[in-house]
């Protein structure tokens, strides 16, 4: 199995990846990196319509008692899910197109997988400070807004552990690709984002509706986003004891899936 110092010896390598991410993400785009701005603009733009106009959906009062915009209140929520979703699709899409690479010399298989995350994390950092930039225009921010260094970093390791074993499934049955696309299509409706946890029915069916949201990892990650840059309060204790264990689990599990197969794994990429 392959070690975490191990892996070390190549952060050079890993260095070339992520460079080479980057620089073919937009590659003959005439806008270029704008776009890294202009999806995450048009997707809030078009949740903020559905959801906020046409549905009504309101925010709470944010933090500086003084402003409540559903916008904001919206993209603090998307910067957290982004990166979770970004890093489980950008794990696969690094790995396989490594493939060529690991056939035909030796590193350890977890670089490509570590680039591609690094790369997400790059475009959540971006995405972070413009939500912080539209924070300070409208007079809401707080020492909570530091907070959102830890939310994030805990998110990027959960993300990195479910997309180690992801990426590696995909390889052999190539249906893993449409099935996650599937389960995040699914995990965002089943994530209070476009919709406040507090204005749900306590109960549906007998069932309480809010306990089981909460067994969602990723409600914590977002309703903590949420606090530390829109309502200005730090995250519950119970909220940072599941992110912190989320993280933990997630990456041990998928390290040590991914290190174990990967070797068996890499003919068939």
């Amino acid at each position: 199995m392959t070690s975490p110092a191990k892996v070390w010896v190549y952060r050079d390598l890993i260095k070339n990846f992520v460079i080479r991410d980057l620089r073919s993400r937009y590659k003959r785009s005439f806008l270029g990196w704008g776009w890294s701005l202009i999806n995450p603009a048009v997707t809030l733009g078009i949740y903020t319509l559905v959801f906020g106009f046409f549905l009504n959906g309101t925010a709470p009062l944010a933090g500086n008692g003084e402003s409540t915009s559903f916008a904001l209140w919206l993209f603090s929520a998307l910067v957290a899910w982004n990166a979770f979703s970004s890093g489980i699709t950008g794990a696969m899409q690094s790995f396989l197109g490594s493939g060529h690479l690991l056939t035909r010399t030796y590193f350890p298989p977890e670089c490509p997988v570590i680039a591609g995350s690094l790369t997400v994390a790059l475009q959540s950092f971006i995405e972070s400070s413009i939500l912080v930039a539209l924070m300070v225009v409208i007079g809401n921010l707080a020492w909570t807004t530091l907070l959102i260094v830890p939310v994030m970093v805990l998110l990027t390791f959960f993300a990195f552990g479910i997309g180690m074993m992801v990426s590696l499934m995909n390889v052999r049955f190539r249906d893993i690709n449409y099935l996650v696309g599937i389960f995040l299509q699914i995990g965002f409706y089943a994530t209070p984002i476009v919709y406040r946890i507090d204005q749900l029915p306590q109960s549906v069916g007998g069932v309480n509706v809010a306990a089981v949201l909460k067994l969602n990892p990723m409600t914590h990650f977002v309703t903590s986003m949420r606090r530390v840059t829109y309502l200005l309060v730090p995250p519950t204790g119970v909220a940072w004891l599941v992110m912190v264990l989320s993280a933990v689990f997630s990456v041990l599990v998928g390290w040590t899936f991914f290190a174990r197969r990967a070797p068996m794994y890499i003919e068939e990429i």
